[in-house]
């Protein structure tokens, strides 16, 4: 085990990867209540059942995907990194694939699936380093950041804090109300804790403001800390009998949109997870990541399994580096989360003490730590600038992450173009672009 992972060239051993394994593990564990509650829209009223993807199914297959995810990377790639269902694409699937375009939530599944099974042909095809280089930088840091704006406002909207005025569209809630401010606690006490640097903080965060909620009534205690483990029955193999069943609600322009939304967030999400976490292990060689291509592998496999299990896209997570700071630098210490990401099978009961309050705090939280990217982005060339914010404030505004990226890659042609810098523009661009404008046309 030690010479498979090569614990003596990296100078670790068994307990700094388990407790590397450990650390991410905890920092991203807040997955696996976030993404049942999203993906079951259990935060949205007054909907029909057939509108919501099983409770108890997506739980299982949130953790069953992050274990198999985690698990492929840590022995294919040998990498640090775990894997779960991404925050921004569940919010994709639900509140602009399910929500807003009125896609069955099993077609938006067979989406997740065409999505994954396109990043492994790129991956095995060596297509992926000439679409990643086609796309500029700067957007692909705009759309990181407008994900994360996206995903702070439905936060805020959980958490009763942003509301609906028909005045002007939005407005500031009841902040007396007892949820309100059980959110409100649970967003200072998440930021307390993720200030001072504290491993898991945002886990922590929401354990933290459940056992005040119940402390104050606002929660209900659960009746029972471990059980059965919930049937993955509902959304088990109900990707590949969609795509059979019904190939006339998969194959349109909308799906396309869909899919290609899927595929662009993962596969760059997937490249800068992986080079961040390698950079801060020191294990990129000549600023190169080795075995880039089994671990980009390892992911779109990932995505793939997590469809037909009944999730969203499971991709590369960025709290890996909460277990590279800790000591871990080996696939071993992903095998150790997997491992936990199976044992929290075990304790779906405790999920009924998560609500909307308790999740909220999280979202917020993820955001914040998404908008970094804004930094990086040239503010002081407009041509650059206009499409960049554009696909920023068009996610929230739109509540959709497509639009978004619709609206700033059309523009990105017309100001360059303007500006007589054409020339740079990649013809996979141009693509792009006669496909958003098609989308808008005959679409929206």
């Amino acid at each position: 085990m030690k010479k498979f992972f090569q614990f003596e060239e990296l100078g670790t051993n068994y307990r700094r990867e388990f407790i590397g394994g450990l650390t991410t593990f905890l920092s991203m564990a807040y997955i696996l209540i976030v993404n049942p509650v999203t993906l079951s829209l259990k935060n949205v009223p007054d909907l029909p059942d057939a509108m919501r993807m099983d409770y108890g199914a997506v739980f299982v297959a949130t953790a069953v995907a992050a274990a198999i995810g985690s698990l492929l990377m840590g022995l294919l790639a040998k990498y640090p990194v775990a894997l779960a269902p991404g925050v921004g694409l569940n919010a994709f699937f639900a509140y602009t694939v399910v929500l807003t375009y009125g896609v069955p939530w099993q077609t938006a599944l067979a989406g997740v699936l065409f999505s994954g099974l396109f990043f492994i042909l790129l991956t095995l095809s060596g297509l992926r380093e000439k679409i990643i280089n086609s796309i500029p930088t700067e957007l692909k840091l705009a759309v990181g950041a407008g994900i994360g704006l996206f995903i702070t406002f439905i936060g805020f909207q959980n958490a009763g804090i942003i509301i609906n005025n028909d005045a002007v569209l939005v407005g500031l809630g009841d902040l007396t109300a007892g949820n309100t401010l059980l959110a409100i606690f649970g967003i200072i006490i998440t930021v307390v804790l993720m200030t001072k640097g504290v491993n898991g903080g945002i886990f922590i965060g929401m354990i933290i403001t459940a056992i005040v909620g119940m402390m104050a009534g606002l929660i209900e205690l659960p009746k029972q800390i471990i059980g059965t483990v919930p049937s993955i029955e509902p959304t088990f193999g109900v990707a590949l009998e969609t795509i059979f069943q019904s190939p006339s609600e998969i194959f349109t322009i909308q799906m396309l949109v869909v899919v290609l939304t899927f595929l662009f967030v993962d596969f760059f999400d997937t490249a800068g997870t992986l080079v961040a976490v390698a950079n801060q292990a020191g294990l990129m060689k000549g600023n190169k990541l080795p075995r880039a291509g089994k671990a980009l592998f390892a992911d779109s496999c990932a995505t793939v399994i997590g469809a037909l299990l009944g999730t969203s896209t499971t991709t590369s997570y960025i709290e890996s580096s909460a277990g590279v700071a800790a000591g871990a630098r080996t696939g071993f210490a992903s095998v150790v989360t997997a491992g936990f990401f199976l044992l929290s099978l075990l304790f779906f009961p405790l999920l009924e003490v998560i609500t909307a309050p308790v999740t909220a705090p999280a979202l917020i939280i993820v955001g914040v730590l998404m908008v970094s990217a804004l930094g990086q982005i040239d503010w002081s060339r407009f041509e650059i600038a206009v499409p960049a914010f554009l696909t920023i404030i068009a996610m929230p505004l739109t509540y959709s992450i497509a639009t978004g990226i619709a609206i700033g890659f059309i523009f990105y042609p017309i100001t360059m173009i303007t500006k007589g810098r054409g020339k740079e523009i990649h013809p996979i661009m141009y693509l792009l672009f006669i496909i958003f404008v098609l989308y808008f046309v005959f679409l929206v």
